[in-house]
């Protein structure tokens, strides 16, 4: 399948590589298929592209490579849901932001998505501890660094 996107031109990937949100993303309703793709082999970011708007691409992450004590509470009928029959088969990311020099991630609204059949869904988290831009990571300041040292 060829997939357009306004970032990478046009890509192509297998058919099984879609993920179907049949909610769609919160504000995002009406676009249900998207494709993760992967920069590098060994990349912590990706990019979430939707198949039916070339424009509309999300970046992700999982948040435990950033977060070690974050889950996400499933129940057992959004398990059932989904698809899920167990939980090794959900695979979590959440959208990633920068704002100011900080990459954040929305750790209350994840997106889970099952590994097997390619079905996700965005939950919303009721617990306050995570936020929508709970930081991630800092970024260096480049361009202040540039001008320190002309």
């Amino acid at each position: 399948m060829d997939v357009r996107t306004t970032r990478f031109g046009t890509v192509t990937i297998s058919d099984d590589r879609v993920i179907t949100f049949a909610k769609g993303l919160l504000g995002f309703g009406s676009y249900t298929r998207f494709c993760l793709l992967e920069p590098a082999e060994d990349a912590c970011f990706y990019w979430l592209q939707s198949v039916e708007e070339p424009s509309l691409a999300f970046v992700v992450t999982d948040p435990s490579f950033f977060v070690a004590d974050y889950s996400v509470p499933i129940r057992p009928e959004q398990m059932a849901d989904m698809g899920i029959s167990q939980l090794s088969d959900a695979q979590v990311f959440v959208i990633v932001n920068k704002v100011d020099q900080t990459l954040t991630g929305n750790l209350q609204g994840p997106l889970v998505v099952n590994s097997r059949t390619r079905v996700g869904e965005q939950f919303v988290l009721a617990e306050k501890k995570w936020t929508t831009r709970h930081p991630l990571v800092a970024l260096a300041a480049q361009a202040g660094r540039k001008a320190a040292s002309a």
